[in-house]
């Protein structure tokens, strides 16, 4: 096994320097091109990877790159394929695939150092275009290693004469980092986040928590078998409510036309009245982007929270939360919030007439069995939901991922013929048996329960966690949540059992040989990614302001962080400038050893002109001196291979050693 890399490092270095060098850069643009494949098209990904390796394969024979009629063809292809895969070649999603694509396109025509340049800019480009489609710790992390091998590429290129190893342009390069780092954490710190005009454009097509304003049997069932993160949740004190109370409300559904849920207008809604006991529990929830105007509030949170400027929450009469835009950054706020609450109104009105709705002919059965219900109970609201739920618990209904594909009738199917779903089925189907019994009821959408990250501390929601339930109204109560789930299976809600996919081969093969290795390694991976978003990426304007109150200023404003910045930068700017002062005063020390040897030759009466190099100066010291100037002869000879030579044989500290040792002629 390690004769395999003895074998690829003697091939390497027996490769041309511009074979080298140019096999470096198209590694580096695949590292840089890594992050965007997921999100593009496939075609995309296959079309780099192929030029990609063409360009290896003709760089190591030192073969000569396609023509003109090569490059417009496939040029033409790719403008013809980002058409058809988006249908224009303008907005973000399109611009991105078409300069993936003229990044690889553009490798097979680097021949000069001009060539080069252009493709080390596009290569910067294309990594800034990576923080559209994630700006994870992972994307972060693998885009570092990639400027790192850019800058290297990039002072490699700068270094046209002999064959310098890519070790020492890659130790520039990490100096160029650190020393750009200063700048880069002011800019970081004080430039002023002015929304909306901070943060990466959004794309209002894609969501990620896949709630939404409608509901058909089967979507959230598929939502369930996405293990990400959609919120994490601090909550005060550092303990969480029990599990079976951790109702986080989305949107609420009331309109319902035989197959799919959907909200109602805001007209009718009504406004919010929530009617709360207790004390309130305070939390800080970190909530994913979802390009999404929905905010996500423990059931129910009474007053509006704190955002960032730009942002204006506005409450519902169903207590659904939401902002005047999609949410398309890391959003993190505060709320309050009671767990035990009536809302809505307390006597009947025009109101409630959409939580009655259903439509002509739909469910015949279920209406049925609403009536044979009404009959049993008498039709009060609390004996017909106990009625539901107690059929529920006996009846043989079963929770499952796997119900099949259900029919128009949904709530027949689900109450007298499969007796299985997940809890969109059973949500649905008992709030359609409330309504045919005359009861109010609407689905109420979002996560129930959670998990402690036993690392930091953080309640952890994911999209597994989806969950529907139901809200029914009672006369002199108002509305009230009723989880009919926890009737078909209780450890979902009180216990909580998440639903995950299985676990792919890898984690799968770990998880084998250690059950808790992959919960640890998971727990501590998201314990890093959470501090990342915390610190980071939510790094808002208002934090800014208060590291200028820590740092002394009593009511900071964006100017003052205008000025801080300025101020950072002229300092920064000036040690910079004092330590190129400082470099323009040291010389190369290969240059100042032939500067000494130059001297030592003038002293010895040999004329040497300044721009002679040291095998000019050995011959004219033979000239001179003939045979009793050899052993000066083959040091300068030695000092000449040390700084051109391929393979140097001995550093310059030796030749410093053997110069002191030199008897010079006279």
């Amino acid at each position: 096994m390690t004769a395999l890399p003895s074998r690829l490092r003697t091939r390497a270095a027996s490769l041309p320097r511009d074979a080298r060098d140019t096999l470096f850069l198209l590694a580096v643009i695949a590292v840089v091109l890594l992050p965007q494949l997921p999100t593009l098209p496939l075609w995309t990904g296959a079309l780099a990877a192929v030029v990609l390796l063409w360009r290896g394969r003709l760089a190591g024979r030192s073969a000569p790159l396609p023509g003109r009629g090569w490059r417009i063809g496939m040029l033409a292809l790719a403008i013809a394929a980002t058409w058809l895969s988006h249908r224009t070649l303008i907005g973000r999603e399109a611009g991105v695939t078409l300069v993936v694509v003229l990044l690889a396109l553009k490798t097979l025509e680097l021949r000069a150092r001009r060539d080069a340049f252009v493709v080390f800019f596009l290569s910067f480009f294309v990594m800034l275009t990576s923080f559209f489609q994630s700006q994870s710790l992972l994307t972060a992390v693998l885009m570092l290693v990639a400027l790192l091998g850019l800058l290297t590429a990039l002072v490699n290129a700068h270094m046209p004469v002999g064959r310098p190893p890519l070790a020492q342009a890659a130790r520039i390069a990490a100096f160029m980092t650190l020393a750009g780092a200063p700048v880069m954490l002011a800019l970081f710190l004080f430039f002023p986040r002015l929304s909306p005009l901070w943060g990466t454009p959004n794309d209002g097509m894609t969501g990620r928590s896949g709630l939404s304003s409608s509901m058909r049997v089967g979507s959230v069932a598929q939502l369930a078998l996405d293990d990400g993160i959609a919120a994490r949740v601090r909550f005060d004190g550092g303990e969480a409510p029990p599990r079976n109370t951790l109702y986080f409300r989305g949107p609420v559904l009331s309109r319902f036309d035989g197959a799919e849920w959907t909200q109602p207008q805001p007209w009718e809604r009504g406004l919010p009245q929530l009617r709360p006991r207790g004390e309130p529990v305070g939390y800080e929830l970190t909530l994913e982007p979802s390009n999404r105007p929905w905010l996500l509030a423990l059931d129910a949170m009474r007053t509006a929270p704190a955002l960032p400027d730009g942002l204006r929450a506005l409450q519902g009469g169903d207590l659904q939360w939401s902002v005047n835009r999609p949410i398309g950054d890391l959003l993190r706020y505060r709320g309050q919030s009671y767990l035990d609450f009536d809302s809505g109104p307390v006597r009947r009105s025009g109101l409630l007439g959409v939580g009655l709705e259903l439509p002509p002919g739909s469910n015949p059965r279920t209406v049925e069995l609403a009536r044979q219900l009404q009959a049993q109970t008498g039709g009060s609201t609390p004996a017909l939901v106990d009625a539901a739920l107690q059929r529920l618990r006996t009846g043989g209904y079963v929770y499952t991922l796997e119900p099949g594909v259900y029919g128009a009738q949904t709530a027949d199917e689900f109450w007298f013929d499969r007796k299985a779903g997940f809890c969109e089925h059973i949500a649905s189907s008992f709030v359609i048996l409330m309504r045919a019994a005359g009861v109010p009821a609407r689905i109420v959408t979002g996560f129930q329960g959670g998990e402690i990250n036993p690392v930091d501390g953080y309640w952890t929601l994911r999209n597994s966690d989806a969950h529907a339930w139901a809200e029914v109204w009672e006369e002199g109560k108002g509305w009230w949540r009723v989880d009919p789930t926890a009737a078909v299976s209780p450890e979902r809600v009180g216990q909580f059992r998440r639903l995950s996919p299985p676990p792919g081969f890898f984690a799968g093969a770990i998880g084998a040989m250690s059950p808790t290795l992959m919960q640890h390694a998971r727990a501590l991976w998201e314990a890093v990614n959470n501090a990342w978003n915390q610190r980071v990426l939510n790094y808002t304007q208002s934090r800014q302001l208060d590291l200028l109150k820590a740092l002394g200023m009593d009511s900071p404003s964006p100017a003052d962080l205008a000025r801080v910045l300025l101020f950072a930068l002229v300092a920064a700017s000036l040690g910079g400038a004092a330590w190129a002062w400082r470099e323009r005063r040291r010389t190369d020390p290969w240059l100042r050893l032939l500067a000494r040897a130059r001297a030592r030759l003038a002293s010895a009466g040999v004329a040497v002109p300044p721009d002679s190099a040291p095998r000019r100066m050995a011959e004219l010291l033979a000239a001179r001196f003939g045979d009793a100037a050899a052993p000066t002869h083959d040091w300068l000879l030695r000092l000449e291979a040390q700084r051109y030579a391929r393979d140097p044989a001995e550093g310059l500290a030796a030749l410093r050693r053997d110069f002191r040792r030199l008897r010079w002629p006279v």
